[in-house]
Protein backbone atom coordinates (compact mmCIF):
# COMPACT_ATOMS: atom_id res chain seq x y z
CA UNK A 1 0.00 0.00 0.00
CA UNK A 2 1.14 3.54 -0.77
CA UNK A 3 1.49 6.07 2.05
CA UNK A 4 -1.57 8.21 2.78
CA UNK A 5 -2.21 11.27 4.94
CA UNK A 6 -5.06 10.98 7.44
CA UNK A 7 -6.47 14.27 6.19
CA UNK A 8 -6.74 12.84 2.67
CA UNK A 9 -8.47 9.71 4.01
CA UNK A 10 -10.95 11.89 5.90
CA UNK A 11 -11.64 13.86 2.74
CA UNK A 12 -12.18 10.70 0.66
CA UNK A 13 -14.60 9.23 3.20
CA UNK A 14 -16.48 12.41 4.15
CA UNK A 15 -15.10 12.08 7.67
CA UNK A 16 -13.73 14.41 10.33
CA UNK A 17 -10.17 14.05 11.56
CA UNK A 18 -9.67 14.58 15.26
CA UNK A 19 -5.94 14.68 15.97
CA UNK A 20 -2.70 15.11 14.04
CA UNK A 21 -2.50 14.67 10.27
CA UNK A 22 -0.20 11.65 10.33
CA UNK A 23 0.95 9.33 7.53
CA UNK A 24 -0.22 5.71 7.41
CA UNK A 25 0.89 2.90 5.10
CA UNK A 26 -1.36 0.06 6.25
CA UNK A 27 -5.08 -0.46 6.85
CA UNK A 28 -6.46 -3.19 9.08
CA UNK A 29 -9.87 -4.40 10.18
CA UNK A 30 -8.39 -6.96 12.58
CA UNK A 31 -7.25 -5.78 16.01
CA UNK A 32 -4.70 -8.61 16.04
CA UNK A 33 -3.04 -7.43 12.83
CA UNK A 34 -1.58 -4.05 13.67
CA UNK A 35 1.69 -2.44 12.55
CA UNK A 36 3.16 0.93 13.62
CA UNK A 37 1.81 2.54 10.42
CA UNK A 38 -1.73 1.11 10.66
CA UNK A 39 -5.08 2.86 10.38
CA UNK A 40 -7.57 0.57 12.11
CA UNK A 41 -11.12 0.73 10.73
CA UNK A 42 -13.71 -0.29 13.32
CA UNK A 43 -16.41 -2.18 11.42
CA UNK A 44 -19.46 -3.57 13.17
CA UNK A 45 -20.02 -7.19 12.16
CA UNK A 46 -22.78 -9.70 12.81
CA UNK A 47 -21.04 -11.19 15.84
CA UNK A 48 -18.93 -8.34 17.18
CA UNK A 49 -18.37 -4.60 17.05
CA UNK A 50 -14.75 -3.62 16.43
CA UNK A 51 -15.33 -0.36 18.32
CA UNK A 52 -15.08 -2.53 21.46
CA UNK A 53 -11.43 -3.27 20.64
CA UNK A 54 -10.12 0.29 20.37
CA UNK A 55 -8.09 0.00 23.59
CA UNK A 56 -6.53 -3.22 22.36
CA UNK A 57 -5.74 -1.59 19.00
CA UNK A 58 -3.99 1.32 20.73
CA UNK A 59 -2.03 -1.06 22.93
CA UNK A 60 -0.92 -2.96 19.83
CA UNK A 61 0.56 0.21 18.37
CA UNK A 62 -1.95 1.46 15.80
CA UNK A 63 -1.25 4.95 14.45
CA UNK A 64 -4.91 6.00 14.02
CA UNK A 65 -8.45 4.65 14.00
CA UNK A 66 -11.61 5.23 11.99
CA UNK A 67 -14.91 5.01 13.87
CA UNK A 68 -18.60 5.88 13.61
CA UNK A 69 -19.04 5.95 17.41
CA UNK A 70 -17.41 8.27 19.92
CA UNK A 71 -14.41 6.51 21.47
CA UNK A 72 -11.95 7.35 24.23
CA UNK A 73 -8.73 7.42 22.27
CA UNK A 74 -5.24 8.95 22.61
CA UNK A 75 -4.38 8.51 18.93
CA UNK A 76 -5.94 10.35 15.95
CA UNK A 77 -9.51 9.36 15.07
CA UNK A 78 -11.35 9.80 11.78
CA UNK A 79 -15.07 9.93 12.53
CA UNK A 80 -17.42 8.87 9.70
CA UNK A 81 -21.15 8.18 9.49
CA UNK A 82 -20.72 4.48 8.70
CA UNK A 83 -17.39 2.67 8.70
CA UNK A 84 -18.63 -0.02 6.28
CA UNK A 85 -19.53 2.59 3.68
CA UNK A 86 -16.36 4.54 4.44
CA UNK A 87 -14.31 1.39 3.83
CA UNK A 88 -15.76 1.10 0.32
CA UNK A 89 -15.34 4.83 -0.33
CA UNK A 90 -11.72 4.73 0.79
CA UNK A 91 -10.98 1.64 -1.33
CA UNK A 92 -12.55 3.28 -4.40
CA UNK A 93 -10.56 6.50 -4.06
CA UNK A 94 -7.37 4.57 -3.37
CA UNK A 95 -7.97 2.46 -6.50
CA UNK A 96 -8.41 5.70 -8.49
CA UNK A 97 -5.14 7.07 -7.11
CA UNK A 98 -3.07 4.32 -8.78
CA UNK A 99 -2.14 5.83 -12.14
CA UNK A 100 -2.61 3.70 -15.26
CA UNK A 101 -4.29 0.83 -13.40
CA UNK A 102 -6.43 -1.60 -15.41
CA UNK A 103 -9.01 -3.52 -13.39
CA UNK A 104 -10.63 -6.71 -14.65
CA UNK A 105 -13.75 -7.41 -12.58
CA UNK A 106 -15.57 -10.72 -12.73
CA UNK A 107 -18.63 -12.37 -11.31
CA UNK A 108 -20.91 -15.33 -12.08
CA UNK A 109 -22.83 -18.17 -10.48
CA UNK A 110 -19.95 -20.64 -10.81
CA UNK A 111 -16.40 -20.58 -12.11
CA UNK A 112 -15.44 -17.20 -10.65
CA UNK A 113 -12.29 -18.32 -8.89
CA UNK A 114 -11.00 -20.49 -11.73
CA UNK A 115 -11.67 -17.65 -14.18
CA UNK A 116 -9.87 -15.25 -11.86
CA UNK A 117 -6.82 -17.51 -11.65
CA UNK A 118 -6.68 -18.09 -15.41
CA UNK A 119 -7.22 -14.39 -16.14
CA UNK A 120 -4.45 -13.50 -13.70
CA UNK A 121 -2.09 -15.93 -15.48
CA UNK A 122 -2.87 -14.15 -18.77
CA UNK A 123 -2.81 -10.55 -17.51
CA UNK A 124 0.49 -11.14 -15.66
CA UNK A 125 2.18 -11.78 -19.00
CA UNK A 126 1.85 -8.05 -19.71
CA UNK A 127 1.32 -6.27 -16.39
CA UNK A 128 2.57 -6.28 -12.82
CA UNK A 129 -0.76 -7.46 -11.42
CA UNK A 130 -2.51 -8.47 -8.22
CA UNK A 131 -5.57 -10.69 -7.79
CA UNK A 132 -8.23 -11.47 -5.22
CA UNK A 133 -6.81 -14.01 -2.78
CA UNK A 134 -8.92 -16.73 -1.17
CA UNK A 135 -12.54 -15.77 -0.62
CA UNK A 136 -11.96 -12.02 -0.27
CA UNK A 137 -14.68 -11.23 -2.81
CA UNK A 138 -17.19 -9.38 -0.61
CA UNK A 139 -17.62 -5.87 0.81
CA UNK A 140 -14.92 -6.49 3.41
CA UNK A 141 -12.53 -8.59 1.35
CA UNK A 142 -12.57 -6.57 -1.87
CA UNK A 143 -11.28 -3.36 -0.19
CA UNK A 144 -8.51 -5.42 1.44
CA UNK A 145 -7.45 -6.53 -2.03
CA UNK A 146 -7.44 -2.99 -3.41
CA UNK A 147 -5.35 -1.77 -0.47
CA UNK A 148 -2.62 -4.21 -1.57
CA UNK A 149 -2.08 -2.11 -4.71
CA UNK A 150 1.02 0.04 -5.01
CA UNK A 151 2.42 2.41 -7.63
CA UNK A 152 4.19 -0.45 -9.45
CA UNK A 153 0.97 -2.34 -10.15
CA UNK A 154 -0.67 -1.88 -13.52
CA UNK A 155 -3.51 -4.40 -13.28
CA UNK A 156 -5.81 -6.06 -10.80
CA UNK A 157 -8.05 -9.10 -11.32
CA UNK A 158 -10.95 -8.67 -8.91
CA UNK A 159 -13.51 -11.36 -8.08
CA UNK A 160 -16.94 -10.21 -6.92
CA UNK A 161 -19.34 -12.46 -5.03
CA UNK A 162 -22.91 -11.83 -3.95
CA UNK A 163 -25.95 -13.32 -2.28
CA UNK A 164 -28.46 -10.48 -2.80
CA UNK A 165 -29.28 -7.62 -5.13
CA UNK A 166 -27.16 -4.50 -4.66
CA UNK A 167 -23.97 -6.25 -3.57
CA UNK A 168 -22.30 -6.49 -6.99
CA UNK A 169 -23.30 -2.87 -7.62
CA UNK A 170 -21.47 -1.71 -4.49
CA UNK A 171 -18.42 -3.84 -5.31
CA UNK A 172 -18.33 -2.61 -8.91
CA UNK A 173 -18.68 1.03 -7.87
CA UNK A 174 -15.70 0.44 -5.57
CA UNK A 175 -13.38 -1.46 -7.92
CA UNK A 176 -14.44 0.42 -11.12
CA UNK A 177 -13.66 -2.37 -13.62
CA UNK A 178 -12.21 -1.43 -17.01
CA UNK A 179 -13.21 -4.88 -18.28
CA UNK A 180 -16.06 -6.99 -16.91
CA UNK A 181 -16.65 -10.75 -17.07
CA UNK A 182 -19.81 -12.68 -16.23
CA UNK A 183 -19.01 -16.39 -16.31
CA UNK A 184 -22.60 -17.65 -16.30
CA UNK A 185 -26.00 -17.35 -14.63
CA UNK A 186 -27.05 -20.47 -12.73
CA UNK A 187 -29.04 -21.06 -9.56
CA UNK A 188 -26.55 -20.21 -6.83
CA UNK A 189 -28.26 -17.98 -4.22
CA UNK A 190 -31.67 -18.58 -5.77
CA UNK A 191 -32.92 -18.94 -2.18
CA UNK A 192 -32.38 -15.20 -1.70
CA UNK A 193 -33.12 -13.93 -5.19
CA UNK A 194 -36.07 -16.10 -6.15
CA UNK A 195 -35.41 -16.64 -9.85
CA UNK A 196 -32.63 -16.86 -12.43
CA UNK A 197 -33.90 -13.62 -13.98
CA UNK A 198 -33.18 -11.91 -10.68
CA UNK A 199 -29.76 -13.58 -10.56
CA UNK A 200 -29.05 -12.20 -14.05
CA UNK A 201 -30.14 -8.75 -12.86
CA UNK A 202 -27.76 -9.04 -9.90
CA UNK A 203 -24.80 -10.11 -12.07
CA UNK A 204 -25.39 -7.26 -14.52
CA UNK A 205 -24.87 -4.80 -11.66
CA UNK A 206 -21.19 -5.09 -12.58
CA UNK A 207 -21.98 -2.46 -15.23
CA UNK A 208 -22.75 0.04 -12.45
CA UNK A 209 -19.02 0.54 -11.95
CA UNK A 210 -17.95 0.45 -15.62
CA UNK A 211 -17.58 3.36 -18.02
CA UNK A 212 -19.75 3.41 -21.13
CA UNK A 213 -18.01 1.63 -24.00
CA UNK A 214 -16.09 -0.74 -21.74
CA UNK A 215 -15.86 -4.43 -22.73
CA UNK A 216 -18.23 -6.86 -21.03
CA UNK A 217 -17.22 -10.48 -21.66
CA UNK A 218 -20.10 -12.93 -21.26
CA UNK A 219 -20.98 -16.57 -21.94
CA UNK A 220 -22.78 -17.02 -25.26
CA UNK A 221 -23.85 -20.56 -24.32
CA UNK A 222 -25.73 -19.43 -21.21
CA UNK A 223 -29.45 -19.09 -21.89
CA UNK A 224 -29.75 -15.98 -19.72
CA UNK A 225 -26.58 -14.15 -20.75
CA UNK A 226 -27.26 -14.57 -24.46
CA UNK A 227 -30.31 -12.35 -23.97
CA UNK A 228 -28.16 -9.42 -22.79
CA UNK A 229 -28.29 -6.52 -25.22
CA UNK A 230 -26.72 -3.20 -24.31
CA UNK A 231 -25.37 -0.80 -26.91
CA UNK A 232 -23.69 1.28 -24.21
CA UNK A 233 -21.02 -1.39 -23.74
CA UNK A 234 -18.78 -3.53 -25.95
CA UNK A 235 -20.32 -6.99 -25.54
CA UNK A 236 -17.84 -9.81 -26.24
CA UNK A 237 -19.25 -13.33 -26.29
CA UNK A 238 -17.27 -16.49 -25.55
CA UNK A 239 -18.59 -20.00 -25.92
CA UNK A 240 -18.37 -23.45 -27.43
CA UNK A 241 -21.80 -24.29 -28.84
CA UNK A 242 -22.79 -20.82 -30.11
CA UNK A 243 -21.12 -20.38 -33.51
CA UNK A 244 -21.58 -16.61 -33.29
CA UNK A 245 -19.36 -16.28 -30.20
CA UNK A 246 -16.47 -13.87 -30.72
CA UNK A 247 -14.08 -16.22 -28.88
CA UNK A 248 -15.01 -19.88 -29.40
CA UNK A 249 -13.57 -23.21 -28.36
CA UNK A 250 -13.60 -26.22 -30.67
CA UNK A 251 -11.83 -29.56 -31.21
CA UNK A 252 -11.88 -30.19 -27.46
CA UNK A 253 -9.97 -33.29 -26.39
CA UNK A 254 -9.51 -34.43 -22.78
CA UNK A 255 -6.70 -36.80 -21.96
CA UNK A 256 -5.84 -37.82 -18.40
CA UNK A 257 -5.14 -34.63 -16.50
CA UNK A 258 -5.18 -32.16 -19.39
CA UNK A 259 -7.50 -30.66 -22.00
CA UNK A 260 -6.48 -29.53 -25.48
CA UNK A 261 -8.66 -27.30 -27.65
CA UNK A 262 -8.56 -24.67 -30.37
CA UNK A 263 -9.60 -21.08 -29.77
CA UNK A 264 -11.22 -19.46 -32.81
CA UNK A 265 -11.27 -15.66 -32.69
CA UNK A 266 -11.62 -12.86 -35.25
CA UNK A 267 -10.26 -14.90 -38.13
CA UNK A 268 -7.45 -16.47 -36.09
CA UNK A 269 -6.92 -19.85 -34.46
CA UNK A 270 -4.80 -20.78 -31.44
CA UNK A 271 -4.08 -24.16 -29.88
CA UNK A 272 -4.35 -24.25 -26.08
CA UNK A 273 -3.50 -26.96 -23.55
CA UNK A 274 -4.91 -26.69 -20.04
CA UNK A 275 -3.36 -28.78 -17.22
CA UNK A 276 -6.83 -29.77 -15.97
CA UNK A 277 -9.97 -31.49 -17.23
CA UNK A 278 -13.60 -30.50 -17.65
CA UNK A 279 -15.52 -28.50 -20.26
CA UNK A 280 -16.29 -25.88 -17.60
CA UNK A 281 -12.57 -25.12 -17.41
CA UNK A 282 -12.53 -24.54 -21.18
CA UNK A 283 -15.25 -21.90 -20.73
CA UNK A 284 -13.21 -20.19 -18.02
CA UNK A 285 -10.12 -20.27 -20.25
CA UNK A 286 -12.07 -18.76 -23.16
CA UNK A 287 -13.12 -15.78 -21.05
CA UNK A 288 -9.50 -15.29 -19.94
CA UNK A 289 -8.41 -15.57 -23.59
CA UNK A 290 -10.90 -12.84 -24.49
CA UNK A 291 -9.38 -10.58 -21.82
CA UNK A 292 -5.90 -11.22 -23.22
CA UNK A 293 -6.98 -10.26 -26.72
CA UNK A 294 -8.71 -7.15 -25.40
CA UNK A 295 -5.56 -5.86 -23.68
CA UNK A 296 -3.32 -6.62 -26.65
CA UNK A 297 -1.53 -9.83 -25.66
CA UNK A 298 -0.40 -12.13 -28.47
CA UNK A 299 -2.53 -15.30 -28.80
CA UNK A 300 0.47 -17.63 -28.36
CA UNK A 301 1.45 -15.77 -25.20
CA UNK A 302 -2.11 -16.16 -23.90
CA UNK A 303 -1.94 -19.90 -24.62
CA UNK A 304 1.39 -20.15 -22.81
CA UNK A 305 -0.14 -18.39 -19.80
CA UNK A 306 -3.12 -20.73 -19.68
CA UNK A 307 -0.80 -23.74 -19.78
CA UNK A 308 0.68 -22.48 -16.50
CA UNK A 309 -2.66 -22.48 -14.66
CA UNK A 310 -2.96 -24.74 -11.63
CA UNK A 311 -6.13 -25.33 -9.56
CA UNK A 312 -6.07 -23.67 -6.15
CA UNK A 313 -7.38 -24.72 -2.76
CA UNK A 314 -10.02 -27.46 -2.89
CA UNK A 315 -11.13 -26.73 -6.45
CA UNK A 316 -10.99 -29.79 -8.69
CA UNK A 317 -7.49 -30.73 -7.65
CA UNK A 318 -6.61 -34.16 -9.02
CA UNK A 319 -4.22 -36.25 -6.93
CA UNK A 320 -2.96 -39.76 -7.47
CA UNK A 321 -2.78 -41.48 -4.10
CA UNK A 322 -2.44 -45.14 -3.18
CA UNK A 323 -3.22 -46.16 -6.75
CA UNK A 324 -6.41 -44.06 -6.93
CA UNK A 325 -7.17 -40.84 -8.76
CA UNK A 326 -8.81 -38.46 -6.28
CA UNK A 327 -10.64 -35.33 -7.46
CA UNK A 328 -10.78 -32.91 -4.54
CA UNK A 329 -13.52 -30.38 -5.25
CA UNK A 330 -14.91 -29.38 -1.87
CA UNK A 331 -14.76 -25.61 -2.05
CA UNK A 332 -18.36 -25.14 -3.11
CA UNK A 333 -21.20 -26.79 -5.02
CA UNK A 334 -24.21 -25.82 -7.08
CA UNK A 335 -26.21 -27.81 -9.64
CA UNK A 336 -24.07 -26.38 -12.44
CA UNK A 337 -20.75 -27.13 -10.76
CA UNK A 338 -21.91 -30.61 -9.70
CA UNK A 339 -22.65 -31.47 -13.32
CA UNK A 340 -19.31 -30.02 -14.41
CA UNK A 341 -17.48 -32.09 -11.81
CA UNK A 342 -19.30 -35.27 -12.88
CA UNK A 343 -18.38 -34.51 -16.48
CA UNK A 344 -14.75 -34.23 -15.42
CA UNK A 345 -14.93 -37.52 -13.50
CA UNK A 346 -16.34 -39.23 -16.60
CA UNK A 347 -13.32 -38.19 -18.70
CA UNK A 348 -10.70 -39.59 -16.33
CA UNK A 349 -9.26 -42.94 -17.34
CA UNK A 350 -9.94 -45.44 -14.56
CA UNK A 351 -11.40 -48.86 -13.90
CA UNK A 352 -14.34 -47.47 -11.93
CA UNK A 353 -15.76 -43.99 -11.50
CA UNK A 354 -17.09 -43.25 -8.02
CA UNK A 355 -18.76 -40.03 -6.89
CA UNK A 356 -19.01 -38.80 -3.29
CA UNK A 357 -21.48 -35.91 -3.34
CA UNK A 358 -22.65 -33.74 -0.46
CA UNK A 359 -25.43 -31.22 0.11
CA UNK A 360 -25.70 -28.18 -2.16
CA UNK A 361 -26.62 -25.31 0.15
CA UNK A 362 -28.58 -22.07 -0.30
CA UNK A 363 -31.05 -23.45 -2.85
CA UNK A 364 -34.20 -22.77 -0.83
CA UNK A 365 -37.43 -24.26 -2.21
CA UNK A 366 -35.52 -25.47 -5.26
CA UNK A 367 -33.27 -27.70 -3.16
CA UNK A 368 -35.10 -31.03 -3.38
CA UNK A 369 -35.62 -30.77 -7.12
CA UNK A 370 -32.00 -29.71 -7.67
CA UNK A 371 -30.66 -32.69 -5.72
CA UNK A 372 -33.01 -35.08 -7.53
CA UNK A 373 -31.81 -33.68 -10.86
CA UNK A 374 -28.20 -34.39 -9.90
CA UNK A 375 -29.22 -37.97 -9.10
CA UNK A 376 -30.56 -38.30 -12.65
CA UNK A 377 -27.33 -36.79 -14.00
CA UNK A 378 -25.22 -39.32 -12.08
CA UNK A 379 -27.18 -42.05 -13.86
CA UNK A 380 -26.88 -40.30 -17.23
CA UNK A 381 -23.10 -40.17 -16.86
CA UNK A 382 -23.06 -43.89 -15.98
CA UNK A 383 -21.12 -43.36 -12.76
CA UNK A 384 -20.30 -46.79 -11.32
CA UNK A 385 -21.03 -46.04 -7.68
CA UNK A 386 -22.41 -43.11 -5.68
CA UNK A 387 -22.01 -42.16 -2.02
CA UNK A 388 -23.78 -39.09 -0.63
CA UNK A 389 -23.37 -37.08 2.57
CA UNK A 390 -26.02 -34.87 4.14
CA UNK A 391 -29.79 -34.70 4.53
CA UNK A 392 -30.43 -32.98 1.19
CA UNK A 393 -28.06 -35.27 -0.70
CA UNK A 394 -30.24 -38.25 0.23
CA UNK A 395 -32.38 -37.08 -2.70
CA UNK A 396 -29.39 -37.54 -5.01
CA UNK A 397 -28.87 -41.12 -3.84
CA UNK A 398 -32.54 -42.11 -3.94
CA UNK A 399 -33.04 -40.70 -7.43
CA UNK A 400 -29.85 -42.29 -8.76
CA UNK A 401 -30.99 -45.64 -7.33
CA UNK A 402 -34.26 -45.38 -9.27
CA UNK A 403 -32.21 -45.13 -12.46
CA UNK A 404 -30.09 -48.17 -11.64
CA UNK A 405 -27.05 -46.63 -9.95
CA UNK A 406 -25.53 -48.40 -6.95
CA UNK A 407 -25.93 -45.60 -4.43
CA UNK A 408 -25.59 -45.19 -0.66
CA UNK A 409 -26.61 -42.23 1.52
CA UNK A 410 -24.91 -41.16 4.76
CA UNK A 411 -25.39 -38.39 7.30
CA UNK A 412 -22.41 -39.32 9.51
CA UNK A 413 -18.85 -38.70 8.24
CA UNK A 414 -17.33 -41.54 10.26
CA UNK A 415 -19.80 -44.04 8.81
CA UNK A 416 -19.20 -42.65 5.30
CA UNK A 417 -15.45 -42.94 5.82
CA UNK A 418 -15.73 -46.58 6.86
CA UNK A 419 -17.89 -47.37 3.84
CA UNK A 420 -15.44 -45.72 1.45
CA UNK A 421 -12.45 -47.32 3.15
CA UNK A 422 -13.93 -50.74 2.50
CA UNK A 423 -14.93 -50.03 -1.10
CA UNK A 424 -12.25 -47.91 -2.79
CA UNK A 425 -9.42 -49.78 -4.48
CA UNK A 426 -6.50 -49.21 -6.81
CA UNK A 427 -7.54 -48.19 -10.30
CA UNK A 428 -10.60 -46.21 -9.14
CA UNK A 429 -11.24 -42.53 -9.82
CA UNK A 430 -13.22 -40.89 -7.01
CA UNK A 431 -14.78 -37.43 -6.98
CA UNK A 432 -15.50 -35.53 -3.74
CA UNK A 433 -17.87 -32.61 -4.29
CA UNK A 434 -20.06 -30.64 -1.86
CA UNK A 435 -20.82 -27.15 -0.63
CA UNK A 436 -18.13 -25.66 1.57
CA UNK A 437 -20.31 -25.83 4.68
CA UNK A 438 -20.40 -29.64 4.48
CA UNK A 439 -16.62 -29.88 5.08
CA UNK A 440 -16.37 -33.01 2.95
CA UNK A 441 -12.60 -32.56 2.82
CA UNK A 442 -12.50 -34.02 6.33
CA UNK A 443 -13.45 -37.39 4.85
CA UNK A 444 -10.69 -37.05 2.25
CA UNK A 445 -8.12 -36.38 4.97
CA UNK A 446 -9.33 -39.41 6.93
CA UNK A 447 -8.86 -41.58 3.85
CA UNK A 448 -5.38 -40.18 3.13
CA UNK A 449 -4.28 -41.00 6.68
CA UNK A 450 -5.75 -44.48 6.37
CA UNK A 451 -3.95 -45.14 3.09
CA UNK A 452 -0.65 -43.74 4.38
CA UNK A 453 -0.67 -46.34 7.16
CA UNK A 454 -1.07 -49.23 4.73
Amino acid sequence: MEKLMLKMIAQWTGGELCGDNLIISDISLDSRQISPETLFIAVKGERFDAHDFINEVQANGAKAVMCHKKVDCSIPVIYVKDTKKALLDLAREYRKSIDGLKVIGLTGSVGKTTTKEMTYCVVSKKYNAIKTEGNLNNEIGLPKTLFRLNAENRAAVIEMGMSNLGEISRLARTSLPDIGIITNVGVSHIENLGSRDQILRAKLEILDGMKKGSPLIINADNDKLITVKNDDYKIIYFGIENKDAHVRGEDIKEDGNSTCFTVVYGGGRQEVKLPTVGIHNVYDALSAFAVGLEIGIEPQTIADALSEYHPTGMRQRIKEFHGLKVIEDCYNASPDSQRAALNALKTIKSERKIAVLGDMLELGDYSKQAHCDIGKYVAKKQIDMLFTFGEEAINIAETAQKFGVEAYAFTDKAVLFNALKGELKKGDAVLFKASRGMKLEEVIEMLYKEWENK
